[in-house]
């Protein structure tokens, strides 16, 4: 895929975070209470700020942790339908460079990391009630 840096994927993001994406997160200096913010089901999600995600600098419409970054990220343009399953973005304006192998490869990430999210949401909640 050829990214346009237009900063699309960027805007009004919901992206999930793991823990492994918390903890490099941290390692690179970050403080979590700074960018993430759990929904009521138990998800870790990347936080907005006036319109887009966090890390995302719109003067020089880049990523400011691109090394960094969450596998979400990383997977995207791929994203989950509930209605279509693994797909590629039409919010995306540069959906038409990805390869049918990149959408094969990265949809078996996404499959993965999105049983990983529920794990740990479902984790989180658990002890939320246990409390």
């Amino acid at each position: 895929m050829r990214c346009s840096h237009c900063g699309k994927c960027c805007e009004n993001t919901e992206m999930p975070l793991s823990k492994a994406d918390i903890k490099r997160l941290e390692k690179a200096g970050y403080h979590r209470e700074g960018f993430v913010q759990y929904d009521s089901r138990g998800y870790a999600r990347l936080q907005n700020r006036e319109g887009h995600c966090v890390f995302y600098d719109k003067k020089r419409r880049r990523c400011r942790v691109y090394k960094y970054r969450p596998l979400g990220c990383r997977i995207y343009p791929i994203i989950f339908s509930e209605d279509e399953g693994i797909i590629v973005d039409d919010l995306c304006p540069m959906k038409d460079t990805v390869s049918k192998s990149e959408v094969k490869k990265k949809g078996m990430l996404l499959v993965r990391l999105l049983r990983k999210l529920d794990e740990e949401a479902e984790s989180r909640l658990l002890r939320t009630e246990q409390r």
